[in-house]
């Protein structure tokens, strides 16, 4: 068998070992509060974001599992050989990989899995909860899974003394919301995972290819632009038919990032006092970040998701404006209506675009 151009056991060791850093240890009745709590407040969070956008997941109630940043590494791990197995599979007989001696190409799969581990490490001392879309394809994981990181929770509440329970129905409002956009309307899922197959699919691991994309950026920054910017190392580096993809990719996700914290923060106004303080809280912690963090950041696209979060809010925001929740909706139909990441930025020719086909269904 053609070696694996990633060692997954390198990437989760390497993961581990850098999120241990400055992790708080969680005595046991804390363990158990955070269980209790997150218990209680997932389905609660559930039927807010119901009453709030009328979307009703048809998988049933969710799954919540209070996790530490290991047990946060090996599901993102598992979801990573999800989504890249079928691609190295395709391309292991032909990749650069496979043409190497076996010890060489032992010691690149090692390098690349030390990089995973690095940006996963990095990324699990972040994260606060997560609904795993991609677990929910896996027949080991039945049921939809939330997870919450239970030393970052905490190590929040302590540094800024936010209530516990309130921050914890917050956080559940958050990723309850994305869970609904995807298990509430019928065709999300699949035009997700559609378009994430699709971008892996057309990936072309071609030496020369990689060399082109990286003149370019150079070329970039020598012009006093920073190409990583807008949509990470990634994004750089993808070929003209994975740009498209991303696009798109791109778009969905400002759009349900930008709806999910308007969804939390209604939901939370009555329910959560403290709302408003922990979204400032938030916004200051992801814009704090400088020197190498800002760099990695930018090298993942965690930059161009902050900027998703702010555009897609806007979006929204744009849309009910001029017609209300009804005109919002209408992105639920099916597809066709959701906005490209132009539409994204300018609501206007959207709403031009679904005016005519609105009044079609009224």
């Amino acid at each position: 068998m053609p070696p694996t151009p990633i060692d997954w056991t390198v990437a989760e060791k390497v993961a581990v070992m850098v999120s241990r850093r400055q992790a708080p240890d969680l005595d046991s009745r804390t363990l158990t509060r955070l269980r209790d709590d997150f218990a209680e407040m997932t389905p609660v969070a559930e039927g807010l974001v119901t009453e709030a956008t009328g979307l009703a997941s048809l998988e049933g109630p969710a799954r919540a599992e209070v996790t530490d940043r290991p047990g946060w590494i090996r599901a993102n791990i598992r979801s990573f050989r999800r989504l890249l197995t079928p691609l190295l599979e395709k391309n292991a007989g032909g990749s650069l990989t496979s043409r190497l001696p076996a010890p060489v190409a032992k010691a690149t799969a090692a390098a690349a899995g030390a990089e995973l581990g690095a940006v996963l490490g990095w990324m699990s001392t972040r994260v606060l909860g997560q609904y795993d879309l991609l677990l929910t394809e896996d027949a080991d994981m039945p049921g939809d899974v939330v997870y919450y990181v239970g030393p970052n929770v905490v190590s929040l509440e302590r540094r800024h003394g936010f209530p516990p329970k309130e921050f914890r129905l917050w956080i559940a409002l958050h990723e309850l919301t994305h869970r609904a956009q995807f298990t509430g309307v019928p065709w999300m899922r699949r035009h997700f995972l559609d378009l994430v197959d699709e971008g892996v699919s057309i990936a072309a691991p071609d030496p020369k290819a990689l060399a082109g994309a990286l003149t370019r950026m150079a070329g970039e920054i020598r012009s006093g632009r920073n190409p990583i910017a807008e949509s990470g190392l990634v994004g750089v580096l993808a070929t003209p038919e994975q740009q498209a993809v991303l696009r798109s990719i791109q778009a969905l996700m400002s759009l349900l990032e930008g709806h999910g914290d308007i969804v939390m923060n209604r939901a939370a106004s009555e329910r959560v006092p403290g709302a408003q303080r922990f979204a400032d809280t938030l916004q200051r912690r992801r814009e704090s970040a400088g020197g190498v963090v800002k760099l990695l950041q930018q090298l993942i696209g965690m930059e161009q998701k902050m900027r998703q979060y702010r555009e897609g809010e806007l979006f929204v925001r744009a849309v009910e404006a001029a017609g209300g929740p009804e005109l919002f909706a209408l992105v639920w139909q099916d597809a066709s209506y959701l906005p490209s990441l132009d539409e994204v930025r300018n609501p206007p020719s959207w709403i031009d675009r679904v005016g005519g086909r609105s009044r079609e269904i009224a």
